[in-house]
């Protein structure tokens, strides 16, 4: 394998060794039942394994029932939730991938419908929801709902911030207790963490609000209890939205300011994402909050330059994300030093073997070697092809 293709040079982190830099980014699936994995995720999950993407990381699990985005959302707020993953994590470090969590909160965007119904927050009189335990009291910085007509969430008191980051620490024993190799925090997407990070979320008066180092303060003291509830030797990233995209929001600035924090946290890889502060991520909306269509769609790479920005600037690695399409262009983002890694989610559901189609068009795997040996029949196959068409040319 040629090293001057970065995408497939390993890259240890503490002591863990991701095989390339490829990172399936979380994604929803809302199919759990009560918090619990269930075959789909095993399914869903392990397929990206097969591809050989260097570090999978799940869907976003909530550290506690009333953190769900919806009724149906993965959960490690118990040991059962934990052990119903480790299947899962052994199949993944079995095709020589790091298996990694993202640990999450969603605040005052919880109890809310999955995407595959109506979207919006779950009405009080809903009773097929509350059959799932749905509707649920959320909670956030300040009592703001996400948009008018959501619920309107209880702003979390002392008591209530020492639950919260009691709850993120004993997630974090439970996913490294099942062998996750790699952890992730969710600061992004209007979440509990993000919200107290954005001015447009945070109009607290004490010592969590008002300027960025208030509003900072809960975020990062939650990274510090969950570094320090990890082993040395395991990475920890945290997803942020690097600008909410709305007038008196959170900025590429700040997001600086917060890199260089993080990094005295302990944390060490930030994921560059943006929006969703008062609706949708941007990579689902454009910044005024409407769907995005054909005419509207986000440009390949789009969000690059948060994580260019904070990779210069904030001293930490940092990981891009967002309309990551194209296996050369992955590569001249990692060659021209806009990110370490890069993180793919939508490609990847729709080509769980990109990586290896990734190796194959780079040059890199040009015997199909990185294969999983179960499928050698079918690359020997499509070998014969290829050699055969240059043959005849």
């Amino acid at each position: 394998m040629s090293h001057s293709v970065k995408l497939f040079e390993p890259l240890t982190i503490r002591g863990t060794r991701l095989p390339n830099r490829i990172v399936v980014s979380p994604l929803c699936q809302y199919c759990a039942s009560d918090g619990l994995a269930q075959p789909w995720h095993f399914a869903h999950l392990s397929t990206f394994a097969r591809g050989k993407a260097g570090l999978v990381f799940t869907e976003a699990a909530a550290v506690e029932a009333r953190g769900r985005i919806t009724p149906q959302c993965l959960g490690i707020w118990t040991d059962e939730q934990a052990q119903a993953l480790e299947p899962i994590v052994a199949f993944i470090e079995s095709m020589g991938c790091v298996p990694g969590m993202q640990l999450a909160h969603a605040g005052r965007k919880g109890s809310t419908r999955p995407p595959f119904s109506p979207r919006g927050p779950i009405p009080l009189n809903d009773e097929d929801s509350a059959v799932a335990g749905a509707p649920w009291q959320t909670v956030a910085p300040s009592p703001l709902p996400v948009v008018e007509g959501w619920h309107v969430p209880d702003a979390l008191d002392d008591t209530g911030l020492l639950e919260v980051k009691q709850a993120f620490v004993e997630a974090t024993k439970r996913a490294v207790a099942v062998g996750f190799r790699a952890l992730e925090l969710h600061m992004a997407h209007g979440y509990l963490l993000h919200s107290f990070l954005s001015p447009l979320g945070n109009e607290r008066s004490d010592a969590y609000g008002g300027d960025i180092e208030g509003r900072m303060r809960f975020p990062l003291e939650v990274a510090a209890a969950v570094r320090a509830a990890m082993p040395d030797d395991l990475p920890l990233f945290t997803r942020i939205s690097a600008i909410d995209g709305r007038e008196g929001g959170w900025s590429i600035e700040d997001s600086v300011v917060f890199g260089r924090r993080l990094a005295e946290a302990g944390v060490d890889v930030v994921d560059c994402s943006s929006g969703g502060i008062g609706g949708a991520p941007r990579f689902r909306s454009d910044d005024s909050g409407k769907p995005l269509t054909a005419g509207s769609a986000r440009e390949p790479g789009f969000q690059v330059p948060f994580s260019r920005r904070l990779r210069d600037d904030a001293g930490i690695k940092t990981m891009a994300v967002g309309v990551i399409i194209d296996p050369h262009q992955a590569e001249e983002i990692l060659q021209s030093g806009g990110a370490d890694l890069v993180a793919l989610g939508r490609e990847l559901m729709y080509d769980p073997f990109w990586p290896l189609h990734a190796a194959e068009a780079l040059g890199v795997d040009p015997d199909y070697q990185m294969w999983p040996e179960q499928y050698a029949w079918a690359v020997d196959r499509r070998a014969q092809i290829k050699a055969l068409n240059q043959g005849d040319s």
